[in-house]
C-alpha cells in the first residue's frame, strides 16, 4: 500500500508541477517578478525530484545480486536524500540570492499586472489537489498517527518527501502572492524581493528537515515499536523456546524488514526438536510481521551473565 500509494501521490505531484512551471515562467516572463521566477525554479526543481524518487522506487525493486545480497531497497532513502540536496540548492539558495537582488535593486511590476495573480490562484489551487492527493494516500498508512511523527518515523521516503514538497509549495505560493500583491498595491518592488526570500527560507527549511530525516533511514533504522511488540509475541507464542535473549531489526527497504533474535531453549532438547521449533518461530513472525523477509534466529542456553554481555553490544 505504502508504495503503490506514494506512486499515485507523486505522479499527481509531478503532473502539477510541471504545469505550475510553465504558467509561472510565461508570468515571469511577462513581468519579470522575482517571486515569479523563484516560484518557477521551485516547481522545476519539484517536478526534478519527483522524478527522481519515481527512479529510485523503480531501481529499488532491483533482485539481489551476490554484490548485494540483501537487495537494493534501501536504494529509495537515497534517492529521497538527493531530493533534499535539490530542494537546498535549486530552490532554496536561488531564491535567497534572487530575493536579495530584488530588496537591493526592487523593480514595480509595470506590464501584465493582472498576470501573476491569476497564475498564483491557479497554481494554489493545483497545488492544493496534488496536496489532498498526498493526505489521502498518506491515511491510508499513518493510522491514528499524528503528522509530525508520521514524517519522522514513515520507513516509505515518498509519502513524507511529497507532503513536506506539496505544504512548502502552498506555503511558497502564499508568499508569493503576498510580495507580488504589495507590490502591485504600493509600486514598491522591495514587496517582491520580501516575498521571494520568505519562499527561500522556508525551501531551506523543508530541505534541512528532509535531510536530517533520510540520513536517519540510510543510516539504519529498526522496526517501530507495535512492530517489534508483535514480533516478540510471535516468537513467544510457541513452543520449545524459554524467552529471547536478545533481538535487533532493521529496514533493509521500507518494506523489508531484517530480524535477527537469540532464543532460550531447553538444553533437554534434541538438534531436529530445535530446527522444527525455529521454522515455526519463522512463520509465525512472517504471519505477523509480513515485511519481515529475512530473519536470523540463533538458538542458545539462557545464561543471565552473557545475556547482559549481548544486551550491552
Amino acid at each position: 500500500m505504502s508504495a503503490e500509494g506514494g506512486t499515485k501521490a507523486i505522479l499527481a505531484a509531478l503532473t502539477a508541477n510541471l504545469g505550475i512551471a510553465v504558467t509561472k515562467f510565461v508570468a515571469w516572463l511577462l513581468t519579470s517578478s522575482s517571486s515569479m521566477l523563484a516560484e518557477s525554479i521551485h516547481s522545476v526543481a519539484d517536478s526534478g525530484n519527483q522524478l527522481l524518487l519515481l527512479i529510485g522506487g523503480k531501481r529499488s525493486k532491483r533482485q539481489a545480486t551476490p554484490e548485494h545480497p540483501f537487495g537494493f531497497g534501501r536504494e529509495r532513502y537515497i534517492y529521497a536524500f538527493i531530493v533534499s540536496i535539490v530542494l537546498f540548492s535549486v530552490g532554496g539558495l536561488f531564491a535567497l540570492y534572487e530575493g536579495y537582488h530584488k530588496v537591493s535593486h526592487p523593480e514595480p511590476i509595470e506590464s501584465w499586472q493582472w498576470v501573476p495573480v491569476a497564475v498564483l490562484v491557479v497554481a494554489i489551487g493545483l497545488e492544493s489537489y496534488s496536496f489532498y492527493t498526498a493526505i489521502k494516500e498518506s491515511n491510508h498508512t499513518r493510522g491514528k498517527t499524528s503528522w509530525v511523527n508520521f514524517v519522522r518515523r514513515a520507513k516509505a521516503p515518498e509519502l513524507p518527501v511529497v507532503l513536506l514538497e506539496d505544504s512548502g509549495a502552498l506555503l511558497g505560493l502564499v508568499f508569493a502572492l503576498f510580495g507580488v500583491a504589495l507590490t502591485l498595491i504600493t509600486g514598491d518592488g522591495t514587496w517582491d524581493g520580501i516575498g521571494t526570500l520568505l519562499i527561500g527560507a522556508l525551501l531551506v527549511v523543508i530541505a534541512v528537515v528532509l535531510a536530517i530525516e533520510t540520513k536517519s533511514l540510510l543510516l539504519g533504522e529498526g522496526a517501530n515499536p507495535e512492530a517489534v511488540r508483535q514480533i516478540e509475541q510471535a516468537v513467544l507464542a510457541g513452543e520449545g523456546i524459554e524467552r529471547i535473549i536478545h533481538m535487533k531489526t532493521l529496514h533493509l527497504g521500507p518494506e523489508e524488514l531484517l530480524v535477527a533474535v537469540k532464543i532460550a531453549v531447553p538444553s533437554s532438547e534434541r538438534a531436529d526438536e530445535v530446527a522444527r521449533h525455529i521454522d515455526e518461530t519463522e512463520t509465525r513472525i512472517r504471519e505477523a510481521v509480513p515485511i519481515a523477509r529475512v530473519i536470523y534466529i540463533e538458538p542458545d542456553i539462557y545464561r543471565p551473565a552473557n545475556a547482559t554481555a549481548a544486551n550491552a553490544s
